[in-house]
C-alpha cells in the first residue's frame, strides 16, 4: 500500500466523523451516478453505495468491525427515521380508511409468506440454524429485524446483506411484473413494495407517487410489527 493510502487509512480510524464522512459521501456519489443513468429500478442508490463502501474498504485495507465502530451512530437515525413516515400516512389517512378490510384480510398472509419461502429454500439447501435466523426477519426494516435478531439469534451481518438483496429484488420485481398484470393502482404497488420491500421498496414507491409512498410506509410499519410479535413466538413454538 502507497503512503498516501496508509496516511488515509489511518485518518479514517482516527475519528468515527470518517466513517460517517465515507459513508455519505459514498451515498451522495450514488445519488449523482442513480440520476444520470436514470433512476433504473435495479439499482437503487443504497445497492451502489454499499458497493462503494465495501469497495473502499477494500482498497484501503480496512477492517468492517473498524469501519462499524465509526459508521455505527448512523445506525441511530434509522429509528427517526422509520417513526417520521407517519407524516405520510397521516395525510393518506383518508385512502387507507376506506381499503383497511383488504389491507387487513392480505396482511398476515403476505407478511408471513415473507419469512417463510425464504426459510424454506435456506433449510432446504441445509443451512445451519444461525443463518435461518438471520433469513427470517429479512423483508422487515432494519430497526425492528435488529430487534427480532437478537431473540432469535442470528448473524447481523448476514441479516444486513439479505435486507439489501431482498430490497433490492422486491423493488425490480414490482417494476418488471406489475405492467404484464396489469397493476396500475399505486395503492397496490405501493402496499406490495412496503410489504417485500421494507425501507428501499418504500424510497421506490415515493419516486412513484405520494399515495404509493404512504401505502409502503403502511405496508413496511405493520409488516414489522406482525413480524416482531409473531416470528418470536413461532420460532419458539418450532423450537429452532
Amino acid at each position: 500500500m502507497s503512503a498516501s493510502l496508509i496516511e488515509l487509512q489511518e485518518a479514517l480510524l482516527a475519528t468515527p466523523l470518517s466513517a460517517i464522512a465515507l459513508t455519505l459521501a459514498a451515498y451522495l456519489a450514488s445519488l449523482w451516478i442513480v440520476e444520470r443513468i436514470g433512476r433504473p429500478s435495479w439499482c437503487p442508490a443504497v445497492l451502489l453505495a454499499a458497493l462503494l463502501v465495501a469497495a473502499s474498504l477494500w482498497m484501503l485495507s480496512i477492517d468492517v468491525i473498524d469501519y462499524q465502530r465509526g459508521a455505527g451512530w448512523l445506525m441511530l437515525l434509522l429509528g427517526p427515521a422509520t417513526v417520521a413516515l407517519g407524516v405520510p400516512l397521516y395525510q393518506q389517512l383518508h385512502h387507507i380508511r376506506a381499503l383497511w378490510k383488504p389491507l387487513a384480510l392480505s396482511l398476515p398472509p403476505a407478511a408471513a409468506l415473507a419469512s417463510c419461502y425464504s426459510l424454506a429454500l435456506a433449510w432446504a439447501l441445509g443451512a445451519s440454524p444461525e443463518v435461518l435466523a438471520s433469513l427470517a426477519p429479512k423483508s422487515v426494516t432494519a430497526p425492528i429485524a435488529l430487534g427480532i435478531i437478537d431473540e432469535l439469534g442470528g448473524s447481523v451481518p448476514l441479516l444486513m446483506g439479505g435486507l439489501l438483496i431482498t430490497g433490492v429484488m422486491a423493488t425490480l420485481a414490482v417494476s418488471l411484473l406489475a405492467a404484464p398484470l396489469g397493476i396500475r393502482d399505486h395503492r397496490i404497488l405501493g402496499f406490495a413494495l412496503g410489504i417485500n420491500g421494507h425501507a428501499i421498496g418504500t424510497v421506490r414507491a415515493f419516486e412513484m407517487s405520494p399515495t404509493a409512498g404512504a401505502f409502503a410506509s403502511l405496508g413496511m410499519s405493520l409488516t414489522g410489527i406482525f413480524t416482531a410479535l409473531c416470528l418470536p413466538l413461532a420460532w419458539r413454538l418450532l423450537g429452532l
